[in-house]
């Protein structure tokens, strides 16, 4: 499976937002999925096995939880991908901190003034 075809899904972006923080068991998993969509247990584990499948998490056994963490790897396709589109966006962002740094120095600058009368 393609790794936009995982990321397609919002339920698996979830997980992965989810798994962003750290590693989790399925448990602590499904029940936000299951708050969050209204998905059964088996619809979660589901969509934990796509990801597990596609290299976008790994699973390890700890006793009777199953503990998941994202991998990276996958996410590289996706980096790379990205990539040729960043130009458009740094160029914005770039903007905006200048305009953030501007309306910065223009915050402090009539504090400053009051000072001097």
């Amino acid at each position: 499976m393609h790794a936009f075809d995982v990321l397609g899904d919002p339920v698996r972006r979830r997980i992965l937002e989810l798994l962003a923080d750290g590693e989790q068991t399925s448990g602590a998993i499904s029940a936000v999925v299951q708050a969050e969509f209204g998905l059964s247990h088996p619809g979660v584990s589901q969509h934990l096995r796509v990801l597990r499948e596609s290299g976008f998490t790994t699973v390890r056994a700890e006793g009777t939880r199953r503990l998941y963490a994202v991998d990276a790897e996958p996410m590289r396709e996706v980096d790379v991908w990205l990539d040729q589109f960043r130009r458009f966006w740094n160029q914005r962002l770039d903007a905006l901190a200048t305009e953030l740094a501007r309306g910065k120095r223009a915050r402090r600058r009539p504090t400053t003034e009051r000072d001097k009368s």
